[in-house]
């Protein structure tokens, strides 16, 4: 599925003009205006799956907060913004082949980061009460406790519990199960199958932070399925070989003087990678 076709960005002499009417020398930064540009990136056709490919500071991060911020898509956590964000991004346009659905989002590195402490701090506090409920046990079981009033009642009756059930039961009964404990990976690929559901255009930030080659294996296969059988649409900010891989991906490099299109063993980092296991190949 397609939704957004087209998406196009101002080019050296818009960004020119813009900045010579500013007629300021107090900043430091204009950003994002002169960060697509000097690549020659004017337009992305896209496909529907979309990986744009490039080293720090190629702007491939840039171009996926500009495009979610022009298309107003759902974000969990703010972007890098500045005193011209707005600006450039109204220099912006897009085309659409279907109406973008209202489930679209960005999910950026920081998004799969805040979601995993957050599932930490979680299991840390219900720990912590399971500590606390392991103590009032042992005082209830053994508690010489008189009820004076209905105001009692409660206690009462943790002192019965208590005293009818074993310490894991009482302890279960009264403390909701641990949210499961998963590895930095399993949390972050769990985060995608949640976020990504039928039907939406996604735009993914490195989505390989964070996890193990086979879990990359996994998320590929998942982007492909949702793109093939489910009506999804990716645009993707990846180093992964296997991301990069994907079947039928476009793969912009953002390397290149004049952004490029390339097939993924074209790419440098590629083959960097084809050339130090060629290299080591004997020990394998």
């Amino acid at each position: 599925m397609i939704y957004l076709s087209h998406f196009s960005f101002p080019d050296i002499e818009q960004e020119y003009s813009f900045i010579m009417a500013l007629k300021r020398t107090c900043y430091d930064t204009v950003y994002p205006f002169q960060i697509l540009s000097r690549h020659g990136l004017r337009m992305l056709d896209f496909e529907p799956i979309t990986i744009l490919y490039g080293g720090n500071g190629s702007g491939k991060t840039t171009a996926l907060n500009v495009i979610a911020e022009k298309l107003k898509l759902e974000r969990d956590t703010a972007c890098n913004r500045s005193n011209f964000f707005e600006d450039y991004t109204r220099m912006c346009d897009f085309e659409v082949q279907e109406k973008i659905p209202k489930i679209s989002r960005i999910v950026t590195s920081d998004d799969v980061f805040d979601f995993i402490l957050n599932l930490r701090e979680l299991n840390e506090g219900i720990d912590r009460k399971r500590e606390d409920l392991f103590e009032e046990y042992l005082e209830n079981k053994y508690s010489h406790f008189q009820m004076k009033s209905l105001d009692d009642y409660e206690q009462l009756k943790k002192i019965c519990m208590a005293r009818s059930k074993t310490q894991s039961k009482y302890v279960r009964n009264n403390l909701a199960d641990n949210v499961r404990e998963h590895s930095n990976g399993e949390s972050a690929f769990l985060y995608f199958t949640e976020k990504i559901r039928e039907n939406g255009l996604y735009l993914l930030d490195e989505p390989e932070n964070s996890l193990s080659p086979q879990r990359q294996q996994e998320l590929m296969k998942f982007l492909e399925d949702s793109a093939r059988f489910f009506g999804c649409q990716f645009i993707i900010s990846t180093h992964s070989p296997f991301l990069l891989a994907m079947r039928g991906a476009k793969i912009y490099d953002m390397d290149e003087e004049v952004v490029d299109v390339k097939r993924w063993t074209e790419l440098g980092g590629i083959r960097a990678y084809y050339e130090f296991f060629k290299k080591n190949e004997a020990q394998f």
